[in-house]
């Protein structure tokens, strides 16, 4: 059996401080893989700079110049985690038979990947990285991250629990893949969706070595609301629930109403009028933005504009 031809994918956003030795680490490392046979010698790095502000892409540059190995994937601007990911599996999909993509602040422990090269070897192509130590986190983020999991799941959404962007995935699942069109990508619901074998491989995740993380928790909670908004109508139905609970509601109202009409304790007064008005208008205006959330949705894939460009690339033969 030929040894696979792998392509790392590693999305760069402001990577200048990390970049120069996550190139070294990867590199010592797939030379490993190629001398103990678990790699072809033609197996390479892919860097794609997402739209950075820094000094990223010169520094990919310069290590293209230095390095035949790496390939360099410039896009015109920043198109988000997600699609620098996909821009560069899709564009390497015909020369590569596998692929692993982690982030360049190499806090996905690399070693992980022997054990995922030989999940492939034993069939599976699709392999899982899954966190089973988060000591690393703070309670805040151990906490919020466990329940963006066990939310996603009873939502319906097809997560692997503790999994972010730590795969290995072989090139039938990207030509499958394709068929997908979405232009709001949430990777980790998708690549479930495509079925074929699966496994899981487990590491303890290592503490960042230079730079800023790229995902303060503003972004963590738009992209947990983007996944939950893409896959799942689960927040549809609440609407519809919540509809239900306040009929039920007023109907209670407005026996109390009758009550006390009949009993001749009307009180005159704002309070029982204001006060209804005010909580079902609210849930109204609530119901309303949820609905065109959704409807934004649609707006934006009915465009279908691209999901990324790529403006130049480097040693990509």
């Amino acid at each position: 059996m030929p040894l696979p031809k792998l392509l790392l994918v590693v999305p760069c956003y402001n990577e200048q401080e990390m970049l120069p030795q996550t190139h070294c680490i990867l590199s010592d490392y797939l030379a490993q893989l190629v001398v103990s046979k678990q790699v072809d010698g033609a197996s390479k790095i892919c860097f794609v700079d997402d739209g950075s502000r820094d000094r990223t892409w010169f520094i990919i540059e310069d290590i293209c110049q230095k390095d035949p190995l790496v390939v360099g994937v410039k896009l015109s601007r920043n198109f988000g985690h997600q699609s620098a990911i996909l821009a560069g599996l899709m564009h390497h999909i015909e020369r590569y038979d596998c692929f692993i993509t982690l982030d360049a602040d190499l806090q996905d422990d690399i070693q992980a990947i022997e054990k995922m090269l030989e999940q492939h070897r034993a069939g599976a192509r699709v392999v899982y990285g899954v966190r089973d130590d988060r000591s690393s986190d703070t309670w805040f983020k151990r906490q919020t991250a466990e329940s963006f999991y066990k939310l996603m799941n009873w939502m319906g959404v097809p997560v692997v629990f503790n999994h972010a962007d730590f795969r290995l995935v072989d090139r039938r699942i990207l030509q499958e893949f394709a068929n997908f069109k979405e232009t709001n990508l949430f990777l980790r619901g998708i690549i479930p969706l495509v079925g074929f074998r699966s496994e899981k491989v487990f590491y303890k995740r290592l503490e960042r070595q230079a730079g800023e993380t790229k995902y303060p928790l503003s972004k963590m909670l738009l992209f947990a609301w983007n996944g939950i908004t893409s896959f799942s109508t689960f927040p549809m139905r609440l609407v519809f629930y919540f509809g239900a609970f306040n009929f039920a509601i007023s109907l209670l109202i407005l026996g109390y109403i009758l009550v006390s009409y009949l009993s001749g304790k009307i009180v005159p007064g704002w309070t029982s009028t204001i006060v209804p008005m005010t909580f079902f208008s609210g849930s109204n205006m609530m119901a309303i933005g949820l609905i065109g959330e959704y409807i934004g949705k649609i707006y934006e894939e009915v465009k279908a504009r691209p999901r990324y460009i790529i403006e130049e690339i480097l040693n990509e033969k």
